[in-house]
């Protein structure tokens, strides 16, 4: 297969200004960063690329993923009936930290994701606050645990309930992001916001990219602008 060909398909880009000066063509970086993003390491990334004949090394494909985190859209606006919301604890440089993530049960859309250094009400608070700033949660129904969420969603007037049966959509998103991260304590030595900027590009591709099996193959953010 020639590159050309391999790179054309669903590598569309959003954000060219974003790859204004650079010398590697777009669809080039746009596919350095999206193996990144689904667990590659720079060093892996470059063997891959020199393989397709790109001659370009791990310090370059570090830029390329920094900048493009900087200009990726946020999910689609939506207006979920149920929302999962859950935690599950990582590391970073081997500290403990607290993954939070929400997403749509019904177009399996990952509306927020973000870490905290501890998990409990201020936290889960906080996590929902910028649900309600990007997404239309009045009348949404959240699947929660105990974790402190239902103080957190009272505080926003937001509805909600326990559920340890019903959120299985959450804990298949943790299951598919820890095979990504295995190596998550060395990928981020010192920086959660270097974790947090990997995480906001994950949620893009997986939104946007990664077809779904309960979606018939579709996106969920196809499944959420059709």
């Amino acid at each position: 297969m020639e590159l050309a060909d391999l790179l054309r398909e669903r590598l569309d880009v959003q954000d060219q200004d974003a790859w204004e000066n650079e010398r590697t063509p777009t669809p080039v970086r746009c596919f350095a960063v999206r193996l990144h993003s689904m667990g590659l390491s720079l060093r892996e990334v470059e063997a891959v690329l020199d393989w397709l004949g790109v001659d370009r090394c791990h310090q370059a494909i570090w830029y390329w993923k920094e900048t493009l985190a900087e200009t990726q859209s946020d999910p689609p606006t939506a207006a979920p009936s149920r929302v999962a919301v859950d935690e599950k604890q990582i590391e970073v440089d081997g500290e403990k930290k607290w993954l939070y993530a929400a997403i749509d049960t019904g177009s399996k859309l990952l509306l927020e994701v973000d870490v905290f250094s501890r998990r409990g009400t201020d936290p889960a608070a906080a996590f929902l606050h910028r649900l309600t700033e990007k997404h239309d949660v009045a009348d949404t129904e959240f699947l929660v645990d105990a974790g402190g969420y239902l103080t957190a969603l009272s505080r926003h007037d937001l509805s909600g309930h326990l559920d340890y049966h019903d959120r299985n959509h959450i804990e298949k998103w943790f299951q598919t992001v820890t095979m990504r991260i295995d190596r998550f304590h060395s990928f981020w030595r010192g920086s959660q916001s270097s974790a947090k900027r990997w995480l906001r590009r994950f949620r893009h591709y997986y939104n946007r990219h990664r077809p779904n099996q309960a979606l018939d193959g579709s996106t969920p953010a196809e499944e959420v602008l059709n």
